[in-house]
């Protein structure tokens, strides 16, 4: 690990002040992604600001929903009364992930942040142009059965990066309809979920939309207009601790055996947690049965592009949409 000087934010305005007092300073909550990127020697920051000590860490309700702060642990989000009772999926998530003492030290923020698990990304001897742009991808050639099969620029040779986004949380997130709020030199922002984490493209280093120099500090969780059932389903190598092969969290409202309203996020899949609004949207009205979930399950994955060791994703990713929005549309 490289050397680095180490220093304290109390306030949000003082941390910004930090991260951008020199070009390769990070923020360090509770570490439990940055530390092992720097073990690794994939991270090398020359400053680390500790920003564990601000006061970011509340769940509340508001006028619209819940505000949840950016340093509450993974560990209270998942057990508190609020999230509990008013967003079941978030707390579902969050309990698929890690082990127990990673949550009890993982923050909302750095889940938000949490980097690929890509092998290729994961080892400086291996091409990655995540890790270091225009050196390569090893993935593309290489074993790529927990690899992406949406969103890499349709599979093709130009092809940057087909890492796919870890995070349970994102997926419920997106779900969730969540928004991001992000605070930086030139004021606050609110960032809707979907527009947070980004696709490859040309620049697949860059993982999100937001600013060296900004901070995370909450996140709002709108509430629903309509009661509904959820479910996060979760496909992985081994019953726990293991990263998504692939994720659906959705959320359903069924009144007389029709659909009245759905979200449906897909993860384990592309870069970021996987939305199509069109497929949500021509649910609404129809039965909620087999016939009409094969339908929109079809639909989130078209399009997708599949490589040598991950073809197998296209019918998990629709079996395991099908199976939750049965599950959901039972629970009604």
């Amino acid at each position: 690990m490289k050397n680095f000087r180490y220093t304290q934010a109390n306030q949000p305005a003082q941390a910004i002040q930090l991260i951008g007092s020199e070009p390769n300073t990070r923020f360090i909550a509770g570490g439990t992604n940055l530390v092992d990127l720097m073990k690794y020697d994939v991270e090398m920051p020359d400053m680390l600001v500790d920003i564990s000590r601000l006061p970011a860490a509340q769940i509340e309700l508001t006028a619209k929903g819940l505000r949840i702060g950016a340093l509450a642990r993974n560990s209270d989000m998942a057990e508190h009364p609020l999230v509990k009772k008013n967003f079941p999926l978030l707390s579902e998530a969050l309990l698929s992930g890690a082990s127990p003492q990673l949550r009890n030290l993982a923050t909302l923020g750095g889940n938000l942040m949490q980097r690929t698990r890509c092998y290729y990304f994961y080892d400086p001897s291996q091409p990655c142009n995540k890790r270091q742009p225009g050196s390569g991808c090893g993935a593309i050639g290489g074993y790529n059965r927990i690899h992406a099969i949406l969103g890499s620029a349709e599979g093709t040779a130009q092809s940057q990066c087909i890492a796919t986004n870890p995070s349970d949380m994102n997926v419920a997130l997106s779900a969730l309809n969540a928004i991001v709020n992000v605070v930086g030199p030139k004021g606050e922002r609110a960032i809707p979920i979907g527009e947070f984490h980004r696709l490859p493209g040309t620049t697949p280093q860059f993982d999100t939309v937001l600013a060296a120099n900004e901070l995370i500090v909450s996140v709002d969780l709108p509430m629903p207009t309509m009661a509904g059932n959820s479910q996060y389903l979760k496909v992985r190598d081994r019953a726990s601790y293991a990263f998504a092969l692939v994720s659906v969290a959705t959320r359903m409202v069924v009144a007389n055996g029709l659909i009245r309203d759905v979200q449906i996020a897909l993860g384990g899949v592309a870069h970021k947690p996987w939305r199509v609004p069109e497929a949500e949207h021509q649910l609404i009205g129809k039965p909620a049965n087999e016939t009409s979930f094969r339908a929109a399950a079809k639909q989130i994955v078209a399009g997708a592009k599949p490589y040598e060791h991950n073809a197998f994703k296209i019918k998990l990713a629709q079996a395991t949409i099908v199976r939750a929005l049965q599950t959901v549309a039972k629970a009604g």
